[in-house]
């Protein structure tokens, strides 16, 4: 149609081109479509018609112009769509003028097309050094979005880098790891899955495989391509492939069904209502256009005159095709003769089907951006009205610059391009349902909106239903979720997706799915069972109510006792020869010493504090030093008793009663200044101990100074060494009630209780540290206790005939 203005239109009206195998022996034909109509497409090329009609009718864009159009069908194929071009540019008048312009009449200011991405790539080449803008409604190869390479593309559907993510996000987010990928072999495919692949790898995302075919290859490689297919592993597989392709492959597919496979589409096919026809593929989600109304369109779609019909070959064929009719005359007596009778409201075709209108408004949205820019630069707006001068000299380079400007709204659908001549990204997330009738439909579960802030982009507002009808998720992993408590593992040449779980070496966890590392716990954590979590470790000391400490509680308790109850009989019985005759006040400091060793075990049992760390060791090295003293104060008197006895010897007046009580005396001081010293220089304390066990806390008293314990524990073994030895020398000295054999022997108990305390101290972990010194502090006390005093207790209490002066002499 002529106008004052022409825009150009080019549409995948067939779907492929004839191939002829020429053998230059005879002129070229013309290159000619073939295979069925496009019924899609022949709605978006009416579409375009319906559009400028509405333009040329409006009194508010373009009063009083008029719009032209040139509509070609580049039959999918590139070298078709770059010849469309160059008919496009060269215009329609058979004059050929000599001066600037080769054609003077219907110049094209711009061109709305094509669909497909590598029909675009050609026809921008051609168009683009004229700076002729060209609108595209379903190219989306982010590849156009180059300026240096395509200065005059712009397009009103988002580009594949958006789709790419968002698809990619949308793999990730039912959480598919492991997938196959297939694509066409073209710019549109090739372009499209780069950039999927890429924001696949930053999302974590494996593919098992990525295959690539044109509709036009050989059998065997689509036949190969969906046998791949068939054998992979991966459940999902993502297909960005154009609409012919992707009807070769599913075709393919039929001959020999895979096993369930859930298919994730690019925009291109997804919406296509041919494609539904494959019942195999129920449950395909992908990125669909938004959906849109726009008024008035099926009404013109649908207002077919059997006249403009025979008169347009495009529309003559489509007729033939949608009644199974032929406008002449056929040779083939089962095809009947159009006779216009054909009802058109009744048919079910891609072409009629509005309720769904997504690239189709694409295409609307094309027309009106480019009748825009011509007013933006041809018409002026007043106050009253708009003036507009059709036969101001436009040139397509004003159309380009004012194109880059344009915003408007229409229908309710904003129309801008940024400086890339893309619009912003907006998709719908539609998923194939089976309807009660078994039939397919396209149903819209969510959408992406790339305007949004991150993390906000992706929205799912509707149950989506899953490969053969499933409501629950597929799984498509390489292999099972490593779970908390393990880590992954890689195998060894294979995608970072395939991995052993393994878990997590002692004290470490990991408290998420599929973590790559595990991670300590805090020094005074430890992981549970699970190995996911870290809770505190358990705190260990001698607690009071501990069956163990209980029993040795006892024990120091029943010491204590004995040592008071003997103290008693003593008391009892301290007129007696066998009382007076063993140095009493010596017995009696002994037996109170003894009864404050058996009480200072308790100090021990419990939490340590820093008074209680202080108090225990002391109090174990004074009042040792103390019993130790008063044995060696009892030994020394035995030998001087009878050193004594040699004539002359006045050795017996420098060891009376004053004289024992200052040798007590000096010798427990000379261990209250060891144990001062130690005090005040680096006293015991109360620690944490987290080396000797891994999952436990040991509460102990640590010593604050070595030197000061062993200090203390030497000077306790310096005094019971010397009293061993006194006492050796005396054991065999006469007397019934000489008390030499049974410090001897009570000595030799306590030495070798302490000897062996050493290495039993050193390598006891824990809380039995503080055990073994109890034990060898009761072993110590009773050895003292029941050597010394038993004997005498016993003859006091069962055998008081052995208790006199007679016996004593040795004279009974």
């Amino acid at each position: 149609m002529d106008g004052d203005f022409v825009i150009g239109g080019v549409f995948s009206i067939h779907y492929a081109l004839q191939t002829v195998i020429y053998n230059y022996t005879t002129k070229p034909e013309p290159l000619r479509c073939t295979r069925s109509l496009n019924g899609r497409n022949i709605r978006f090329a009416r579409a375009m018609i319906f559009a400028i009609e509405e333009i040329n009718n409006s009194t508010e864009l373009l009063p009083g112009i008029t719009i032209g159009y040139q509509i070609y069908d580049s039959c999918a194929s590139v070298s078709v769509a770059m010849d469309a071009a160059f008919q496009l540019l060269n215009g329609q008048d058979p004059v050929i003028y000599k001066d600037s312009n080769c054609s003077q009449s219907g110049e094209m200011k711009g061109l709305v097309g094509e669909s497909g991405s590598s029909q675009s790539i050609g026809i921008s080449r051609i168009v683009g050094p004229f700076y002729i803008p060209q609108v595209s409604y379903f190219s989306t190869c982010a590849c156009l979005s180059d300026k240096q390479q395509y200065p005059a593309f712009f397009r009103t559907v988002p580009s594949d880098q958006f789709q790419a993510d968002a698809l990619a996000k949308l793999v990730k987010h039912f959480g598919w790891t492991w997938i196959g990928a297939v694509r066409s072999d073209s710019d549109y495919g090739n372009y499209g899955m780069a950039s999927f692949l890429a924001a696949a790898q930053r999302e974590g995302i494996c593919v098992e495989y990525s295959e690539s075919f044109y509709r036009t290859d050989p059998h065997s490689k689509i036949k190969r391509v969906a046998d791949v297919i068939r054998r992979s592993t991966a459940t999902v597989v993502v297909v960005f492939l154009s609409p012919g392709d992707v009807k070769v492959l599913l075709e393919e597919l039929a001959q020999e069904l895979p096993p369930p496979r859930q298919w994730i589409g690019s925009e291109a096919w997804i919406t296509d209502p041919l494609m539904m026809s494959f019942s195999f593929c129920a449950g395909a989600i992908g990125l669909g256009i938004q959906q849109s109304v726009i008024p008035g369109l099926r009404n013109f779609l649908l207002d077919l005159s059997f006249t403009e019909v025979a008169a347009n070959s495009v529309l003559t064929e489509f007729w033939g095709d949608a009644f199974n009719c032929t406008m002449i005359k056929s040779i083939d007596p089962k095809k009947r003769v159009c006779d216009g009778t054909e009802n058109i409201n009744t048919l079910i075709s891609p072409y009629t089907e509005t309720s769904q209108l997504r690239i189709t408004n694409m295409v609307y949205k094309a027309v009106y951006a480019i009748a825009h820019a011509i007013h933006n630069a041809v018409c002026q707006e007043t106050n009253f009205s708009i003036q507009c001068d059709k036969h101001f000299s436009l040139e397509s380079k004003q159309v380009l610059s004012e194109l880059k400007k344009v915003n408007f709204s229409r229908n309710g659908y904003s129309v801008s391009f940024d400086a890339n001549g893309d619009p912003v990204a907006f998709y719908e997330l539609v998923n194939w349902q089976r309807s009660e009738s078994g039939d397919i439909e396209l149903v819209t579960v969510g959408y992406y909106d790339a305007s949004l802030p991150k993390g906000q982009q992706f929205h799912i507002n509707r149950n989506i239903i899953w490969v053969e009808g499933g409501i629950k998720v597929p799984v498509s992993m390489c292999n099972d979720n490593c779970f908390p408590g393990n880590r992954k593992v890689l195998q060894k040449g294979k995608p970072v997706c395939c991995y052993d779980c393994i878990p997590c070496p002692e004290g470490e966890i990991s408290n998420t799915t599929d973590s790559p590392d595990c991670f300590p716990c805090p020094s005074e954590f430890w992981p549970n069972e699970e190995g996911d979590a870290c809770f505190p470790k358990p705190i260990e000391f001698l607690y009071f109510d501990e069956i163990f400490a209980k029993i040795l509680a006892a024990f120091s308790v029943t010491g204590a006792c004995l040592a008071i109850i003997t103290a008693v009989i003593y008391f009892y019985h301290r007129t007696t020869p066998i009382v007076r005759a063993n140095n009493s006040e010596l017995s009696f400091l002994l037996l109170f010493s003894l009864t404050l060793c058996f009480l200072c075990s308790l100090t021990f049992i419990g939490a340590p504090s820093e008074w209680s760390c202080m108090l225990r060791h002391t109090a174990f090295g004074i009042t040792f030093v103390f019993c130790i003293s008063c044995v060696l104060g009892k030994t020394v008197v035995v030998l001087m008793a009878f050193t004594a006895t040699i004539p002359g010897s006045n050795a017996m007046k420098w060891f009376g009663p004053p004289q024992q009580r200052l040798t007590v005396v000096f010798f427990t001081f000379i261990q209250v200044l060891i144990c001062t010293i130690w005090l005040l220089l680096r006293p015991p304390f109360p620690m944490k101990n987290l080396t000797t066990y891994k999952d436990k806390i040991i509460l102990e008293c640590a010593l604050g100074s070595a030197v000061g314990f062993w200090a203390v524990l030497g000077y306790i073994g310096l005094l019971a060494v010397f009293c061993f030895v006194l006492a050796v020398l005396a054991r065999k000295l006469p007397d019934n009630f000489n008390e030499a054999k049974l410090i001897t022997f009570s000595m030799l108990i306590f030495c070798a209780v302490w000897i062996t305390f050493i290495p039993a101290y050193v390598s006891s972990p824990g809380k039995f540290t503080v055990a073994v010194e109890i034990f060898a502090i009761l072993a110590s006390s009773f050895g003292l206790l029941l050597c010394i005093f038993a004997p005498k207790c016993f003859i006091m209490i069962s055998q008081p005939e052995k208790n006199s002066k007679k016996y004593l002499m040795n004279k009974i």
